[in-house]
């Protein structure tokens, strides 16, 4: 059996045995809703609209946050790629990042920026860029010696070196931080939507909790879910190709 229906038959088996204790009642309507019932709310909450200008601000908040992540965490680590003294003293800071809890900043964000969508970006910015820089880092420094070697040997300008060889090899590497800055300015938005935000799909979870709207609540959880599904399905589709040309 191959890994994609195993893990099809592990995801189905999972998501039946949540219907089918949401609807014995072991676990209560109030607690959460049955899968099926989820899908029903989500359908109604897309063909009302009723949420369509929540989902649109987080969406286009995440894709920002996404190509600032991914092009500031690329030219960053270019830069600190290029200092090695630098690289040096700022490794050890790189390394233990994540361990200070981003969103501590928040006051400050707030302060700079008010309340709304730059202080959200500028949260899931810094939550995901350094996902990027370290990627970088890492695909600069696993281009085979070969590579530039050949480059010299065909008297390639720097440029082109870097555009028609570095490149090319580091992609594989440089995808991965893609990916961790996808799954970061996710995370970075729609948990600040929950405190610092009037609108978003963070924002509208929180509010559906609080009036005991269990329905919309669960429909845009489950939209989250799929959304994130389908992005990270697409994502590693990418990621298995250009490794696999790597390995070649």
């Amino acid at each position: 059996m191959s890994e994609k229906w195993l893990r099809l038959i592990v995801v189905a088996t999972m998501i039946l045995a949540v219907e089918l204790l949401c609807r014995v009642g072991v676990i209560p309507r109030m607690v959460m809703l049955a899968p099926s019932q989820m899908v029903v709310e989500l359908v109604e909450i897309l063909r009302t609209g009723q949420f369509s200008a929540d989902i649109r601000t987080t969406f286009t908040n995440i894709a920002i946050s996404t190509a600032l992540s991914i092009l500031l965490g690329f030219v960053a680590g270019l830069i600190i790629y290029s200092l090695p003294a630098l690289r040096d003293a700022l490794e050890p800071l790189l390394a233990s990042y994540y361990a200070v809890p981003t969103f501590v900043f928040y006051p400050i964000f707030i302060t700079l920026f008010g309340v709304g969508s730059a202080s959200i970006i500028a949260i899931a910015v810094l939550l995901a860029v350094v996902s990027m820089i370290t990627a970088t880092l890492n695909g600069l420094d696993r281009i085979p010696r070969v590579l530039r070697k050949t480059a010299q040997i065909y008297r390639m300008s720097r440029a082109k070196t870097a555009l028609l060889v570095e490149l090319p090899a580091t992609l594989p590497y440089l995808f991965t931080g893609v990916k961790l800055s996808v799954a970061y300015s996710f995370i970075g938005v729609i948990a600040s939507e929950f405190i610092l935000s009037g609108a978003g799909i963070g924002y509208a979870i929180a509010y559906a909790y609080n009036l005991f709207e269990n329905g919309h609540m669960y429909a845009l959880i489950l939209l989250v879910l799929v959304t994130v599904t389908i992005v990270n399905t697409i994502l590693n589709m990418i990621d298995r190709r250009l490794q696999a040309r790597r390995q070649r």
